[in-house]
């Protein structure tokens, strides 16, 4: 690719300054690809990781795509193998499984395509206003970047990404969002929706940091604090707390959950379940988490 076309592509991403150590996860598709190949770019001094799930038969071999890339780039490169253990939503195992052999601070390669059908997925589980600002942009240097840029970037430069057949597997929601519900909206709107919604998430984003500042204000286990907080600002103040100690990012507590918190709050029960096998209950004032 040429130097200008990199630089533009540099403009849009958001990588630590020139020097800094990153560690890239790098699972051999176009994305990750091309996050490798622009951290590099920017001076980083990078490692690429890549996991092996051990759920497709060539796994294994992919790790050499991302070996080659690597030092093609001047980037360290290791591998991790892990076990997904068996059960519902291979996907959100998968990933655990994942992030749980990488460094709290690793870069991946979500691109705005990517935050577009994350809005779509949390709008249809209802997630509100935290769901509809998308994945935070912090450890997504490529989140204003497009998919058809990573892939032509892998092209010019003559890189060979891995394929996932998974990726064209209709059964998995996503997969019908991006093939199918985003050219829809696309086709309605007479316009690119993925760039709407980018868009749409950043100022999003900013509205819910200015509520999550507002609701640190207030204790979420004393009764009256609550009661007298406006039902936005109560409302974070119990999702956060609820949220400790727990898988935040992937099972923030639902909104029933934090209305069934609020009724107890308000003396309309004396506890109810938040799941996790956790329960909270009410006693002189407090609101207290307990073990189911």
């Amino acid at each position: 690719m040429a130097i200008s076309s990199t630089d533009a592509l540099l403009a849009r991403c958001h990588f630590p300054a020139a020097g800094n150590a990153v560690t890239c996860a790098v699972s051999g598709g176009s994305d990750s690809l091309a996050l490798l190949v622009l951290a590099t770019k920017a001076g980083c001094a990078v490692t690429a990781v890549h996991v092996d799930h051990g759920l497709r038969p060539e796994s294994a071999s992919e790790a050499d795509v991302v070996r080659a890339a690597a030092d093609r780039f001047g980037a360290r490169f290791e591998s991790r193998t892990v076990s997904v253990p068996s059960g519902p939503n291979v996907e959100a195992r998968a990933r655990a499984a994942r992030y749980a052999v990488l460094p709290p601070d690793v870069l991946t390669g979500h691109t705005a395509d990517d935050q577009a059908e994350t809005i779509l997925l949390n709008l249809i589980r209802g997630a509100g206003l935290d769901g509809l600002r998308g994945m935070p942009v912090v450890q997504r240097p490529l989140i204003r970047v497009r998919r058809h840029e990573t892939q032509t970037l892998c092209e010019e430069l003559g890189l060979s990404p891995v394929i996932d057949p998974t990726n064209r597997d209709r059964s998995l929601r996503r997969n019908r969002i991006r093939h199918d519900l985003l050219p829809l909206l696309d086709d309605i709107g007479c316009r690119d929706v993925v760039e709407v919604m980018g868009r749409q998430a950043e100022l999003l984003a900013d509205d819910a940091t200015l509520l999550d500042a507002l609701s640190e204000a207030i204790d979420p286990t004393d009764v009256a604090s609550l009661r007298a907080a406006p039902l936005p600002l109560a409302r974070r103040a119990v999702r956060r707390w609820l949220r400790a100690g727990t898988d935040a990012e992937h099972h923030p507590p639902d909104a029933a959950t934090v209305d069934r918190v609020l009724s107890v709050a308000r003396g309309e029960g004396r506890g109810t379940d938040v799941g996790g096998g956790r329960r909270v209950t009410r006693s002189r004032g407090r609101l207290t988490i307990e073990a189911r």
